[in-house]
């Protein structure tokens, strides 16, 4: 058996890490690298304590609005967001760090990611949010699609 890439490697946590998501859209993990060792990690799904989507339903389904479009009108947090609040709430800098995910973040999360320091974002799949390319590509923070 072939050893992976780090790259293929962070990728395949990011895909497991996925499976805990309670998103009846999309399931998405993250994870925040640096120097090779994973700080954190995160998958989409409803605030802590608060019933999810899997349990009472999806209004974005419901009102049928396009994948991204209107972020606000869901009550999950993204996979990047929750990443990066886990390294808020333990302590660990993310400055520095890449971020690995399986799909591309949107624009909200995109600006999180900016601001927190991330210079690299590695990715399996794409995401409709065009204003997210554009604000990695000003900031200067180099995007990488490994299929």
């Amino acid at each position: 058996m072939k050893r992976p890439s780090w790259d293929s490697y962070f990728l395949e946590i990011a895909s497991v890490i996925a499976g805990r998501s309670t998103c009846l859209r999309r399931k998405v993990g993250a994870i925040l690298v640096k120097d090779k060792r994973l700080l954190t990690t995160g998958y989409n799904g409803a605030p802590a304590g608060l019933k999810h989507c899997l349990e009472i339903g999806c209004l974005r389904q419901v009102k049928n609005i396009p994948s991204g479009e209107r972020h606000e009108l869901c009550r999950g947090l993204h996979a990047e967001q929750n990443a990066i609040i886990q390294a808020a709430l333990h302590g660990v800098s993310i400055k520095g760090a890449d971020l690995y995910c399986t799909h591309h973040p949107c624009s909200l999360c995109s600006k999180m990611l900016i601001n927190s320091g991330v210079e690299k974002v590695i990715l399996k799949e794409g995401y409709p949010d065009e204003l997210a390319q554009q604000l990695f590509k000003e900031a200067e923070i180099q995007v990488v699609t490994i299929t």
